[in-house]
């Protein structure tokens, strides 16, 4: 096959130990992306308070919503990319990359003007506790105006999934968490910059890692797949398309759920600025699971796409089986360790004793969100990994829109339940996509779908 040294076949060979060694550097990688801007939470707990700690967990949520809509666009090139690579069309690759590189950096670029014009709109959208507010615009302001670095990191690492290579990504996270650690503790803790100084080591750690790769990358242009060449980031309007008919429904998804997340987070803040910093440090301690688990999605999908493009759907339905065992023991592993270490996992993040106390009233909620999680990780994969673009939409609007926040609303408000009617609507709400990605999957359905490779 086509490709060069940086990308894998995954059409032959043993599918358990592939996807096993291909997903562990992807795991890997996302266990770092979040302890990066994880370090950011624990830094400015320990020396800024409470405050602090609510205001960079509510205004790293509103970035990530932005990351997240990029990183869907993203991914759908990492899609195109990896059926692409799959039916052996090393031009047309090159072509794709180029066109995805310059789309996500115009979105980038978008992002940041929106976050910069409506700093003051989105913290009252947010019903900021007037206590957080000021470290949140500075951490909203100068992160938001590093949107460009954190989109270009996740383009990069999206397009080297698809050609199959898990362990780039790894080394240029790597770079950006040894990068923002060393800044956090001097801009923080020495200089005493607060939260600002959290978000400018967090954006100097990113502009780093981006930069290193595309160094990276270019001297290593012939084995990555793309030439560098002024006229290959022009963008292609027949990629454009393709990309925006793939990319939409999963940005929407991406973007929906951590929209969601916003609501949510706006009514927990309602309740007081303890109830925001431990939703703050629970979503952050979840974030920590659920994106080492995504891991298991990340390296299964390009496998699915390969394979559907080479004519194997037996081997790709192989990947999706072997894609819920593994993310089984994953779950069953964080489960326990929820129920016997939970509370000392917020004491990381936070030294006040009421946010200690509440901690469990979240870790009670949260659990049953793992079982949805467990059965996501092989079916989405599926779903996107085929390129079917109008079922990612519909479940993005069930998860993140209807029962996300519907939940939330009605247990929370409705019911009366408060914090753990607002954790627990958050968690079920995963349920909206795992069980009808698992019918969708054993329905067979799919097999009627065209692919997307017959039209690269």
């Amino acid at each position: 096959m086509a490709g060069g040294r940086l990308a894998k076949d995954f059409t032959k060979g043993n599918i358990p130990k592939q996807l096993l060694w291909f997903m562990l550097p992807f795991m890997a990688s996302n266990a770092l992306q979040v302890f990066y801007s994880t370090i950011d939470m624990i830094v400015v707990g320990k020396y800024v308070g409470t405050p602090g700690l609510s205001a960079v967990s509510q205004s790293s949520q509103i970035l990530n919503f932005a990351t997240m809509v990029c990183l869907g666009f993203s991914n759908a090139g990492q899609v195109l990319i990896a059926q692409a690579l799959g039916a052996g069309k090393r031009k047309e690759q090159n072509q794709i990359v180029g066109t995805l590189f310059s789309l996500i950096m115009i979105l980038a670029v978008i992002m940041t003007a929106v976050f910069l014009g409506g700093q003051k709109w989105i913290m009252d959208v947010m019903h900021m506790p007037e206590e957080s507010r000021e470290y949140a615009l500075d951490y909203l302001v100068i992160c938001g105006s590093g949107m460009v670095f954190t989109a270009g990191y996740n383009m990069v690492s999206a397009v080297l999934r698809g050609m199959g290579d898990s362990k780039r990504p790894f080394l240029f996270i790597g770079i950006a968490t040894v990068v923002n650690l060393a800044l956090d503790l001097l801009f923080t803790g020495i200089f005493k910059w607060e939260v600002a100084g959290a978000a400018w080591a967090t954006i100097i750690g990113q502009a780093v890692s981006f930069i290193f790769s595309l160094v990276y990358l270019y001297r290593r242009k012939e084995s990555f797949g793309f030439d560098f060449k002024k006229e290959s980031f022009k963008i292609n309007r027949k990629y454009t398309k393709m990309i925006a008919k793939l990319g939409t429904p999963m940005a929407i998804q991406s973007g929906c759920i951590n929209l969601s997340m916003l609501f949510v987070n706006s009514m927990v803040n309602n309740v007081g600025v303890v109830a925001s910093a431990t939703f703050g440090v629970g979503i952050r301690i979840d974030d920590i699971i659920n994106k080492i688990s995504q891991g298991i999605h990340y390296a299964a999908m390009p496998m699915i796409s390969q394979n559907i493009a080479a004519k194997e759907p037996k081997r790709a339905t192989r990947v999706v089986h072997w894609a819920w065992i593994y993310s089984g023991i994953l779950t069953v592993v964080a489960m326990a360790a929820y129920v016997l270490f939970g509370e000392q996992l917020f004491m990381v993040f936070s030294d006040d004793p009421l946010v200690h106390e509440m901690s469990w009233e979240f870790i009670k909620a949260i659990l049953y969100m793992f079982p949805a999680l467990a059965i996501m990780r092989g079916s989405s994969a599926f779903i996107q990994g085929i390129g079917n673009a109008k079922l990612s939409l519909v479940l993005a609007l069930l998860d993140g829109v209807i029962l996300r926040i519907g939940l939330s609303w009605l247990l929370g408000i409705m019911l009366g339940w408060g914090f753990f009617g607002f954790v627990l609507g958050y968690g079920l709400a995963a349920y909206g996509c795992a069980v009808p990605g698992i019918i969708f999957f054993l329905s067979g359905v799919w097999k009627k779908q065209k692919v997307l490779a017959d039209d690269i």
